[in-house]
């Protein structure tokens, strides 16, 4: 499915791009140790934000000034459901087989009883969504990140969440569907409901001094969560307190 394959092509044409722009550099001042290739994210990153404020965002305002919630609820309920295999797979690949079992039962009823995913009775019935992916499988087994990547069109990423689109293009159905009739019409919707699911983010994001610095840290912060959960809050919330620490003497 071309817009899938898209995604995939993308990430390849960034993980390229580094050998011609890896000598850039950025003021010393400016330089995190978790972001090297700093000066071409931050050209990605301006790429990325002037199409979403003037192409994504228009789009998106009118989608959900005149689309009604109840369909557009619908819609993400759809979007969510068809990524609900990868899900499934890197349950399994995890070793989280309660959470296998629940997660396949979820996507039984709500394709089924839900009319293929526009409604949500799993949920209802005490099933909730879960997400999981194969950059987070991939650091539950130990993989680091690399460096922090921007992605063209994708906006934030890191090298180890950039591979992990590659396999995610085989667990979504709509790669084994060879008809651009549905393909197209279904992948430009799934685009404008995700640009309106970022508005809330956006207009958040608007507050920051720094939009840049802003997106990075809070991914690799939203990131490192979702792989190692309460052992990185902890790790969190110790660095504040010696912040407070060292800012009390």
């Amino acid at each position: 499915m071309s817009h899938i394959r898209n995604r995939v092509s993308l990430a390849a044409l960034s993980l390229a791009s580094l050998a011609l722009l890896g000598c850039a550099t950025v003021p010393p001042s400016r330089r995190d140790p978790r972001d090297p290739w700093q000066r071409m994210n931050r050209a990605t990153f301006s790429f990325d934000y002037t199409f979403y404020t003037r192409v994504g965002q228009p789009v998106a305002e009118a989608y959900v000034r005149h689309v009604p919630h109840p369909l557009r609820e619908g819609i993400a309920n759809f979007f969510h459901n068809l990524t609900y295999p990868t899900v499934i797979v890197n349950d399994l690949l995890q070793g989280q087989v309660s959470a296998f079992g629940r997660d396949t039962v979820r996507l039984v009823i709500d394709t089924t009883f839900g009319i293929g995913g526009l409604l949500d009775p799993a949920t209802g019935m005490g099933l909730a969504r879960n997400a999981r992916d194969f950059g987070q499988t991939f650091g539950k087994w130990g993989i680091p990140t690399g460096p922090y990547l921007v992605l063209p069109l994708l906006g934030p990423s890191d090298v180890r969440d950039a591979v992990g689109l590659a396999p995610a293009v085989f667990t979504n159905p709509l790669y084994y569907v060879n008809d651009a009739a549905v393909t197209y019409p279904v992948g430009a919707v799934g685009t404008v409901n995700t640009a309106a699911s970022l508005l809330p983010e956006l207009k958040l994001d608007e507050q920051a001094y720094d939009h840049y610095a802003f997106a990075r840290d809070t991914y690799l912060s939203m990131r490192k969560y979702k792989v190692e959960g309460n052992k990185h809050q902890k790790g969190a919330e110790q660095e504040l307190k010696e912040l407070e620490g060292s800012g009390g003497n």
